[in-house]
């Protein structure tokens, strides 16, 4: 007999069994007649006992137990992967062993697991600051460097950071209502127009600091611009300035266009300056870098890509699919407005959403039937990412919020 003890409980076992099996750490102890190769092969050896010891896991030594007795590797749902797998891995078992069934489901749980830990260090990535303390050592004025990139990119690290982060909030929400309240047709006179331009100063001037800031402060000119957060500043900031430039530019082909009577490119060019101006609305997105429900947001649309764009393919589906059957049915009645397929799209699209506008209807009753099964269809398929992406959302958000308060 072989006999072993496993973290102080003892098994014995045949020689003979064990020896079935030679690539296996016991195979081995039982087929070496080297004392030394022994003693590699085991943690300690008991000379009066005849035993052989293994600072290993008990419990999980009894299925591999069963194994040397059994030829069968039984795998139990409690148990933890990676820990079941790492020993295994020691005594020198291969997966292989163990029955399809079980296989299946340890590989199913394994791949669950991988996912869990590979989502679990996205999130955490997605909280660590963009420039670690570390990074600040050794470089030019890295001291004060390191104060002003706190101040502004980690509201937590001080009171005025908390302040500057709040500021930061309000100036958005400030210009973004200054932005809505310069379409109002009473605030487009003469005082109200210089009110909306002093505000948008005023903000354009605060987001400019607070961009150089960053960018001065920071540890890393190459990480700075790939991130994504600096992108949406940037986006943010540009609009007025490329305003300002057209706005100069359109004085001067006023004043060019005046002496040869042609406004053209003057009308053209007022287009360019009111698309610009919409630019101002991507500054929502910085908040953002403060909200964790929409970085949750965000980090479940980017795990969730694959669903959404499966979501996307059944809906361009479903479009070609009821227009050209909408089409063919309606295309003979007089006055329809589905006249060809691309006209029947609009249709096929806002009865596929169960949005409904009324402005195209079908008149036959061949496309009333293909109307109910574009909406019955258009309902199965709304109801099925919801589940799934509310539900990953809630959890994301948690995990953050958590791991936020954590730090």
């Amino acid at each position: 007999l072989l006999n072993i003890n496993v973290g102080g409980k003892l098994f014995q076992i045949a020689n003979k069994v064990v020896a079935r099996y030679p690539i296996t750490r016991l195979g081995k102890l039982a087929l070496y007649t080297d004392p030394m190769k022994k003693l590699q092969l085991c943690d300690d050896y008991s000379v009066q006992k005849n035993e052989y010891f293994f600072d290993r896991d008990p419990s999980i030594f009894h299925y591999i137990f069963h194994f040397y007795r059994s030829g069968v590797l039984w795998v139990m749902d409690e148990m933890c992967p990676s820990n079941f797998v790492e020993e295994i891995e020691y005594w020198g078992i291969h997966l292989k062993y163990s029955q399809r069934c079980c296989r299946i489901l340890f590989e199913e749980k394994q791949d669950e697991l991988n996912e869990y830990l590979k989502i679990q260090k996205e999130l955490e990535a997605e909280l660590e600051p963009l420039d670690s303390a570390e990074q600040f050592e050794g470089k030019f004025l890295g001291r004060f460097r390191k104060m002003i990139w706190n101040l502004i990119e980690n509201p937590y690290s001080s009171v005025p950071a908390k302040i500057i982060a709040v500021m930061s909030s309000f100036f958005v929400l400030i210009s973004i209502v200054g932005m809505t309240l310069s379409t109002v047709e009473e605030m487009k006179h003469k005082t109200g127009k210089m009110w909306m331009e002093q505000l948008e100063i005023i903000c354009a001037v605060f987001f400019t600091s607070e961009y150089l800031m960053r960018l001065i402060s920071c540890s890393s000119f190459k990480n700075f611009l790939r991130a994504a957060f600096n992108a949406v500043d940037l986006v943010a900031i540009l609009p007025f300035y490329i305003q300002i430039l057209f706005e100069n530019l359109d004085e001067a082909d006023m004043l060019y266009h005046e002496e040869l009577h042609k406004v053209e490119n003057v009308s053209k060019l007022g287009k360019v300056l009111k698309l610009i101006k919409l630019m101002r609305i991507f500054r929502i997105l910085k908040l953002a870098r403060h909200s964790t429900g929409l970085r949750a947001f965000g980090f479940t649309i980017r795990q969730c890509y694959q669903q959404v764009c499966c979501l996307f393919l059944f809906i361009a589906m479903g479009v070609f699919t009821f227009s050209a059957l909408m089409h063919s049915v309606e295309h003979d009645v007089p006055g329809t407005n589905f006249t060809s397929i691309p006209f029947a799209w609009w249709w096929a699209a806002v009865s596929l959403s169960t949005v409904g506008y009324g402005d195209t209807v079908p008149d036959t009753v061949l496309g009333r039937m293909v109307a109910f099964g574009c909406i019955s269809f258009g309902i199965i398929l709304n109801g099925m990412p919801i589940s799934i992406l509310y539900n990953k959302f809630s959890d994301y958000y948690a995990k953050l919020k958590a791991h936020e308060n954590e730090t």
